[in-house]
């Protein structure tokens, strides 16, 4: 369920998503969104209202310097990036592929991020990082997925963008002139279901799951069970 958040730009309830016995994620319990930076008082406002009891930031420490959260000093926010600023990176790969390395690299940032949301406060839990698609994206798909929403619905909910982040990724795009960067930046603007299909198969063939990819990232079983009891109704 989108949410109007102004001036955030691809927020989402992940609420009313099935999981596999039948059951649904809780409506409010977690919410995907791109960079809170852009929030206008009354976007502040509307986060406050929507009894949020964490935000968890996933972009670099650089990124929150440079562009702080409005949140950044109050209680209920914690940064916790997935990846090191010296992580090797190849622009030419696909966005499968920048996924699948991410999280190879970093299981234990990963299980962090995913940790927090668990252990969080009673009410609403916000992962966001800058667009709400790539980090935030892979943050969320694992914990629903931890919560048994199956595959098809995960991936279905990682590639919906609302038509405000495309606009905005059409404007980036038309501002770069150079032919291959321009490629390689449209390939990391992307937000296909079956990236998300590649990223899950990964963690079966493997680790084994994305429990057990989980759990050797360091998530225990308490944070397992809360998580499980937060997001599902």
């Amino acid at each position: 369920m989108r949410l109007q958040w102004p001036n955030c730009l691809n927020v989402r309830d992940l609420g009313g998503l099935p999981t596999t016995d039948g059951r649904q994620i809780t409506t409010g319990a977690l919410i995907r969104s791109d960079n809170l930076t852009r929030l206008t008082e009354a976007g502040v406002k509307a986060v406050r209202e929507a009894s949020v009891s964490r935000i968890i930031d996933v972009r670099t420490p650089p990124e929150c310097e440079g562009d702080p959260s409005p949140f950044a000093n109050d209680p209920l926010y914690r940064n916790m990036p997935l990846y090191h600023a010296d992580d090797p990176y190849d622009p030419t790969q696909t966005i499968d592929q920048q996924y699948v390395a991410m999280l190879d690299l970093n299981p234990d940032m990963i299980a962090a991020a995913v940790g927090a949301i668990a252990d969080a406060p009673t009410g609403g839990v916000v992962v966001h990082c800058h667009a709400g698609k790539d980090r935030a994206g892979n943050v969320v798909a694992l914990a629903l997925s931890l919560a048994g929403a199956p595959a098809g619905a995960v991936a279905a909910d990682y590639a919906a963008l609302d038509d405000r982040m495309r606009v905005h990724f059409d404007q980036q795009l038309a501002l770069i002139s150079d032919p291959t960067e321009r490629s390689q930046l449209a390939e990391s603007f992307t937000a296909r279901p079956e990236t998300m299909v590649v990223v899950l198969k990964h963690l079966e063939d493997k680790y084994g799951g994305t429990e057990q990819y989980l759990r050797q990232g360091g998530l225990h079983d308490h944070q397992l069970n809360a998580l499980r009891a937060r997001l599902v109704a």
